[in-house]
């Protein structure tokens, strides 16, 4: 019995380029306002969550529960068509970006919370002995020092993000994947196809993991500073 033989050919595939490159661009489009979106939500739902007023602490943990424990697709299905039958037409670009948002901004909380309660009780006294006011601590003292202990697993997770963006596929949002299918069924050469999509989502991953890099060597540079000349 014969061996089938596959043999690559990735010109009919390449010859699509324009519409891999729209593709890539609306990834952009999704991941760069749902990561910075999503840090500034998940960064005010961990103040929440470390708030004395339980209400507000306990919401703030139901809303983490609740996005962590269910699977981003159905998140997307409920924004999607749960406002729909609600009177509420949404567009699927819009409805995935705020899935997106609300599911990042969740885990996002719970780093930062994390990173805010690794800061020493004394540090937040000492600014305090100083007579900073309670902004300035919180930002200078808690805010800012946290983000920098937990940025590796913030940009992990927005790197996350962003792969995840490929869901968003099956509510017809023209991403990468799903310019994929589309021409995998015109060009009959779904491996060809998929390779492509996967060298494009590494290459947009290594951008994103610079970008963030370099705005946190930008944020955190005085932090640096002080604690070389320390």
């Amino acid at each position: 019995m014969g061996r089938m033989i596959y043999e690559f050919d990735f010109s009919s595939v390449l010859a699509e380029w324009p519409q891999f490159l729209d593709g890539a661009w609306l990834t952009i489009q999704l991941s760069f306002p749902a990561t910075v979106l999503g840090l500034c939500i998940g960064t005010l739902c961990a103040i929440g969550r470390r708030s004395s007023v339980r209400p507000l602490s306990r919401a703030c943990g139901f809303y983490v529960e609740i996005i962590r424990n269910t699977p981003l697709l159905v998140q997307i299905f409920l924004v999607f068509f749960g406002l729909a039958s609600l009177g509420w037409h949404v567009s699927a670009f819009g409805a995935a970006l705020v899935s997106l948002v609300i599911n990042v901004a969740a885990y996002t909380c719970e780093i930062m919370r994390a990173g805010m309660d690794s800061i020493h009780d004394g540090q937040i006294e000492a600014a305090e002995c100083l007579g900073l006011t309670k902004a300035q601590v919180y930002w200078h003292v808690i805010l800012l020092p946290a983000m920098e202990n937990v940025y590796p697993a913030l940009t992990s997770q927005f790197v996350l993000l962003m792969l995840a963006s490929s869901i968003t596929s099956q509510i017809s949002v023209e991403e990468l994947t799903a310019v994929a299918s589309h021409v995998q069924s015109d060009t009959f050469r779904p491996f060809e196809a998929y390779i492509l999509v996967a060298v494009a989502y590494l290459a947009l991953s290594l951008l994103m993991r610079i970008g963030i890099w370099a705005f946190g060597q930008i944020v955190f540079a005085r932090r640096r500073k002080i604690k070389v000349m320390g």
